[in-house]
């Protein structure tokens, strides 16, 4: 019996290439708009290597650690390593009705974005070559190891914690590294947002938001309703995101921004993604307004009272976001969207137990492993730029190269 379906494959290769559009230039564009004029080129190069190197380290070792044959509950055998045995005619054996090489493919992007999203945490004071080196071992040692667990049938799966697009995965994993490698590298010498180019981080939020189209509703692995559902779920929550922070903004500090509209949209986006797929359009709502209160109050409040320097807010938005995201899983799937019930429609206490299991798991592994790696990439390469360095402008001490032919 033929398992490849080929209406699957189209559908799959756009998301892919529409999850590869969120970070080449969307994301780029995004954190390089928000950054000052002097770090714009550093900030982009910095989402553009990372995403180059952990899409080289995917093939290699990477989607075998996290896809290979189950090994203890941890991890993946290196039964794939450098795609060792796969066919372009195979099917995947996670999901048989798309080619093996489709589904390396899709999940390579993700692998990418995760590490990608982290560096807005640390823009405008790390050493180059030190992010490199943490985009390295983030990925090995923090990445592969969680989507094993949730994706790759490893033990969080089996506990039966859920993840339908990477709240888990991808945005409390780099939320969490973010804060962490946040407090270590310690704050900017101007620790505000001075936006180089407001109208060039709206491009890049309307791309981010484009390519979620593929990140959620290509996270069906079909082309089937539960990938309309979580495509149409995933708009409704970063409008309802976008305009909750755009309100408390308003009614806060007597100004609606442009920056805060944006900042909502991305937040009502991280929100709804571990849920997309297992909840109704209203549930999507009710989450993008969560998304957008719970991630304005860690950016405004938390953010100022413990002091940490986490640039463009990756912690206050992803990680709370996806965190808050996997918990509203468990009270708001709907059996009739893809046979999962939350608290409200029947399931049980226990599965709300479990999901919060994983929230707690993920980000304790997390926050311990991106401490260790901070520390041996310190003791190596060192961490932080020096203040004259910081202060001249990254772009031209690092790169030898200036964003515009003129100072602002």
């Amino acid at each position: 019996m033929e398992k490849i379906v080929i209406a699957d494959n189209v559908w799959i290769l756009v998301a892919t290439a529409l999850v590869f559009l969120m970070s080449i230039p969307g994301l780029a564009l995004f954190y390089s708009g928000l950054s000052k004029v002097k770090s714009i080129l550093n900030t982009t190069m910095m989402v553009l290597v990372a995403f180059c190197v952990v899409s080289l380290l995917w093939i290699a070792y990477g989607y075998s650690l996290t896809f290979g044959q189950d090994i203890g509950g941890i991890i993946g055998s290196l039964s794939y390593a450098f795609l060792s045995g796969i066919n372009p005619t195979d099917p995947a054996p996670a999901s048989e009705n798309l080619y093996h090489y489709l589904f390396i493919f899709f999940q390579m992007t993700f692998a990418a974005i995760t590490v990608a999203l982290m560096a807005g945490a640390f823009v405008e004071r790390m050493k180059f070559s030190a992010w490199i080196l943490v985009s390295i071992l983030w990925f090995t040692f923090v990445y592969a190891p969680v989507a094993h667990w949730i994706w790759g049938g490893g033990f969080l799966s089996e506990w039966g914690v859920l993840d339908f697009a990477g709240g888990l995965v991808v945005h409390e994993t780099c939320g969490i590294g973010a804060l962490i490698g946040a407090f270590l590298l310690g704050s900017r010498k101007e620790p505000i947002i001075l936006p180089a180019s407001l109208p060039i981080a709206v491009v890049g939020t309307g791309l981010l938001w484009f390519g979620w189209f593929g990140f959620n509703g290509g996270s069906a692995l079909a082309m089937n309703n539960v990938a309309i559902s979580a495509a149409f779920g995933t708009t409704m929550a970063a409008l309802t995101g976008g305009l909750t922070w755009m309100a408390l903004e308003w009614f806060k500090f007597g100004k609606p921004t442009t920056l805060g509209l944006i900042t909502g949209f991305i937040a009502g986006l991280a929100t709804i993604t571990p849920a997309s797929g297992f909840v109704d359009i209203w549930a999507a709502v009710l989450i993008g307004f969560a998304g957008g209160l719970f991630c304005f109050l860690a950016v405004v409040y938390v953010k100022n009272k413990f002091k940490y320097d986490d640039s463009l807010d990756v912690f206050g938005v992803h990680g709370v976001g996806g965190m808050l995201g996997a918990f509203l899983l468990s009270i708001l799937a709907k059996p009739s969207v893809n046979e999962v019930s939350g608290l409200l429609f029947g399931g049980s206490l226990s599965f709300v137990l479990v999901q919060i299991a994983g929230i707690a798991v993920v980000g304790i592994y997390t926050a311990v492993v991106t401490f260790v790696i901070f520390k041996v990439v310190s003791a190596i390469t060192g961490i932080r730029l020096t203040i004259a360095e910081e202060t001249t402008g990254i772009d031209e001490i690092v790169h030898g190269e200036k964003a515009y032919n003129r100072e602002y």
